[in-house]
């Protein structure tokens, strides 16, 4: 069969290795004579899958559990829309509206108390990310805290880099978690569904600053939004997702083997070479701003019918897969996650250029 370079959005590609492990497991897990999807979530052996993924999402990202918890919960990312503003927005919260994703999440967060919304990127066109420096002159003493969203999958914007702030600062990370270098310590919460860089769809990461649960609200209606449940009972208030959690600490695992400093080179690099055959070329045009140009989501553009065409069948014969753009922006969309191979994105260049130097 040929090899699929696949650019889709998720549910992402991952490594080879993190596969072939997963699947001897659904087998035979550890030699146990039972299936990982049938492996009790209270057994011992599941318990240290637990245990050492919540140790390794630390270690990777050099905090320490004396001042953070790790949760991994149910409902991806869209669930911890609504869970944020039920535990923490008493007074007032500040979101930045950067594209969809961050749009639900101010959704979710009105039904709970208010929002006020510090940058409106609709009025561009979602094709940047706002001045941290005016977010923070713009930010409250009534305001609980502020939300912000890293990485825009379907626009192609993503925070250059991060500072501090004088309110907590949560981040829906869904999409470039552990994609390049940043200090973790900066964020009082990080959430994030897995299937970007984390492993399969089923489960959502959850990192809290122990400081910041001293700010839970009083009010907390269901007990499933209760962060201080999950914590309680080590993500465990319900059956978690045995399978998820599994593969992903295989591909935990797999990035500590590598390094984040090499992860977030490798990620530069592809995106550099991408880049580089779009601004130099007379036929595609990239989407985002440059200044705000997402790594793990490459948008671009072909004002051509028929090019595009040509385009898409050369796609197609050359094995690349989930290359077509969000319908609400068109066009193409090369997600570029961890595991994808320079190989891959040189097989994307290799096709721009063709349809370029044949159009």
């Amino acid at each position: 069969m040929m090899k699929k370079h696949n650019f889709g959005a998720g549910p992402c590609i991952l490594p080879p290795s993190v596969f072939e492990k997963a699947a001897e497991s659904v087998l035979n897990f550890e030699e146990s004579g039972l299936s990982i999807l049938e492996i009790s979530h209270r057994s011992e052996a599941f318990v240290s899958v637990f245990e050492s993924a919540r140790s390794l999402v630390l270690e990777l990202m050099e905090l320490s559990p004396n001042s953070h918890t790790v949760l991994f919960l149910h409902g991806g990312a869209s669930l911890q829309f609504s869970m944020v503003p039920e535990n923490f927005l008493t007074r007032a919260a500040a979101y930045a509206n950067t594209g969809v994703w961050s749009q639900k999440a101010i959704e979710e967060a009105k039904k709970v108390g208010i929002v006020d919304i510090l940058y409106d990127g609709s009025i561009d066109g979602y094709k940047k990310t706002p001045d941290l420096k005016l977010l923070k002159e713009s930010l409250q003493s009534g305001h609980d805290y502020l939300h912000l969203t890293t990485n825009n999958t379907i626009y192609g914007t993503q925070y250059p880099s991060f500072e501090s702030f004088p309110k907590p600062l949560v981040v829906d990370m869904s999409s470039d978690i552990f994609s390049c270098q940043r200090s973790y310590e900066t964020f009082d919460l990080i959430y994030a569904g897995a299937q970007k860089n984390i492993g399969p769809a089923g489960t959502t990461l959850v990192v809290i600053k122990n400081e910041f649960l001293e700010q839970l609200s009083p009010r907390i209606k269901f007990s499933l939004l209760d962060y201080q449940k999950h914590i309680k009972a080590e993500s465990m208030y319900n059956t978690p997702s045995v399978f998820a959690v599994y593969t992903s600490l295989l591909n935990l695992k797999w990035l500590k083997a590598q390094g984040l400093s090499e992860i977030a080179r490798r990620n530069s690099e592809k995106a550099t070479l991408l880049y580089e055959a779009i601004d130099h070329s007379d036929l595609f045009e990239g989407f985002a701003d440059k200044k705000n140009r997402s790594q793990m989501n490459i948008t671009f553009t072909i004002a051509n019918s028929s090019v595009a065409k040509r385009f898409e069948s050369l796609c197609e014969e050359a094995g690349i897969v989930g290359i077509k753009g969000h319908r609400l922006v068109g066009g193409y969309r090369a997600s570029m996650y961890n595991a994808l191979s320079k190989e891959s994105v040189e097989t994307l260049v290799e096709v721009i250029k063709y349809t370029e130097s044949n159009a």
